[in-house]
Parts: C-alpha cells; structure tokens; sequence
C-alpha cells in the first residue's frame, strides 16, 4: 500500500475523480438514501477549506490496482483558543479494514500531532458502521459527545403548528424584526454577525476538552466562503431588537444544486437574554415557510444537533424532526495514542 498527501488545491481531475470515487463509495456506505456527492461540488469544498482549520488530506493507494482505498482528513487549527487539539477522521473502504490500512494512516495523524506539539486528538464514528467506533476504542479513544443527525420529512410537517408559531411570531414585530441574507453576508455586518455567532459556543460539548471558537469577522468570511462553494446557496435568517438595532438570534440553511431535494439546516441560535419567548421557534418556523412557499422541490431537512441539546430537541421534535443518523464525537490524549501504535501490530 502507498500513502501519499493529497494536495487540494492542485490535485488534476484524475487524481479528485479517484477521491471523489472513494468518498462516494463510503458515504454510500454510512448514508444509503442519498446521493452522491459530484466532484465539482467536492473539489469545490475541499479548495475553499478556511486558512485557519489547517487542513490535510492523506490517501492511500493498492499498489496492485492501483485503486484509492483509504483516506484521513486532519485539521490541525491555527487559533489560539484551541492550539492543543487536532481533528481527524480515517476512512477504510470495508474490504480493506482490519488490514492495517487505518493504522497506516493513524501514524500521519499522530505525526502531525507531534509537530504541531498537539496534546488532544478528535475524530467521529457513525452508529451503522460498528468498525469506526471499535478502531476508536482499541487506540484508547473515549466517548465525548453524542450527536445525532436529525431529519424532517416535509410532508409530515404539522402545518397548523408552524401557522401557530408564525402567529406567535407575529406579536413579537413589536420589539424584533426578521431579516434575510441571502447569500454571502454583507461586509458591513460582519463584525455584528461574528458576534452573534459566538451564541454557538453554548451548545452542549459533553465531555470533550475543547474550548470556545472566537469568531471574527475574517473567519466568518472564511467559513462561508467554504459553505457556499461548489454552487451551494444560503439562507440566513436573523432577529434584531428594534430598540437597540442588536442582532439577538439567527438560522441559516443551504441548498445544493446537485440535491434539490434537500435542504441541510444550519446554525439556530438565541442569545440567553432574549430566550424563553419564542424566538427560536418563530426563526424556524419562518424558515421552514419559505421553503414550503419558494423551495417546493424540497422534500427534507437535514440537521445535526447534541443528543444532550434538549431545548433545540424540543423544538426540532415538535416539527417532525426524527433519528436519522447516529454519531459518537471520540477524543484520545496523544500519549495514549503513541502507546498504541508503539505496540506490535495487529489486524486493525
């Protein structure tokens, strides 16, 4: 087998149509009712990746067939708030597990660890495939935080309960006002939007030992660049207080041109002071209307959220919004992870 660092930005059409193979192989694998992914639409992200989440992607190749097998996705952030942490996820076509293969591309991540004097690493598994989650167990990892991708199917929605928290809604334009972005944000606004984003950093973590992401208008612009590459379009929603003109709250979902039956629900959230009085409910649901009324080819909603995430649960449950996925978010101390790998190897 032959590892190599894929170069994102300059890789030739022949090299992303192989990773664009891969990736579409397993995330079959994980996802089986959707579609796949096009390469545009692939090379599109991974070329737009943010400066600041540093990050690197090794494949790994059969020599004999010369067929891409495996790959890892590293992020090694360049922010002060989290400079002890790396991010990863291994990928192992069935066939190839318990071959070493994982291992193989465990050593680059524990490389990139130790040279960027990185103490903390992350990585996911996804609850129909048992392989991820015992490869993460067998290094030493633990379990930090549990999260579900959730999923609204349109048809189930309950319409007299979004008409009532449009009306709720609606008694409340007294003191707040909803506005629209479409697309990028405008650049006057981003210093307030960074600020209203860091409401994010409130979501449950569990027990991961990670800590807040300090937004800045600069990331923001990064961020959304990645979001919005490959022809996806954006929606954002916001609340403003009308007294003070302070954004309070905001939601934001996305929409593929390769998936027009999906719509993936971004980012909601409410600044503490201002919850309690439906505000998060009137966003959604505000959201959900224009879709219904603009988007009539979409069919359903995608959305991640914490297991331990109960007031947006509440929400997202009272919507229609079901388990589609499960997937366990993993950390391991670097120490525990070069233990592993210094042992003999084994069929992992």
């Amino acid at each position: 087998m032959e590892i190599n660092l894929f170069d994102h930005q300059a890789a030739d059409d022949a090299a992303y149509a192989a990773y664009n193979t891969l990736s579409n192989t397993l995330r079959a694998e994980r996802l089986p009712d959707l579609p796949p992914i096009p390469v545009v639409e692939q090379k599109g992200r991974l070329q737009s990746m943010p400066p600041f989440m540093g990050y690197s992607l090794f494949t790994v190749t059969d020599k004999h067939t010369q067929t891409m097998i495996a790959a890892t996705e590293v992020s090694v952030p360049q922010m002060a708030e989290n400079a002890h942490m790396v991010q990863f996820m291994i990928h192992v076509l069935p066939a190839y597990r318990r071959q070493g293969t994982g291992r193989l591309l465990l050593g680059r991540v524990a490389e990139l660890a130790q040279g960027n004097g990185r103490h903390l690493l992350l990585s996911s598994s996804y609850g129909n495939i048992p392989a991820g989650a015992a490869f993460l167990e067998r290094m030493g990892a633990s379990r930090g935080l549990e999260t579900h991708t959730n999923r609204l199917n349109l048809a189930d929605l309950d319409r007299n309960l979004l008409a009532d928290w449009l009306a709720h809604g609606a008694a409340l334009t007294t003191e707040f006002a909803l506005g629209l972005w479409v697309g990028p944000y405008p650049e006057e606004e981003l210093a307030n939007i960074a600020q209203l984003m860091d409401v994010m950093n409130q979501q449950p973590r569990g027990e991961l030992k990670t800590a807040d992401i300090q937004f800045t208008p600069e990331r923001v612009r990064e961020l959304q660049a990645a979001s919005l590459s490959g022809g996806v379009e954006s929606w954002t929603l916001y609340a403003r207080e009308r007294q003070t003109g302070e954004l309070v709250g905001y939601t934001a979902v996305y929409f593929s041109p390769n998936r027009p039956e999906q719509m993936s629900q971004g980012d909601t959230g409410v600044f503490p002071a201002y919850r309690g009085r439906g505000l998060g409910r009137w966003l959604k649901a505000a959201m959900l209307d224009k879709a219904l009324r603009e988007r009539p080819e979409v069919q359903y909603v995608l959305t991640g959220n914490a297991d331990s995430n109960a007031p947006m649960l509440k929400i997202n449950h009272d919507l229609g919004f079901r388990p589609y996925l499960p997937q366990t978010i993993w950390q391991v101390d670097l120490e525990t992870l070069l233990a592993y790998l210094h042992q003999a190897p084994s069929t992992s």
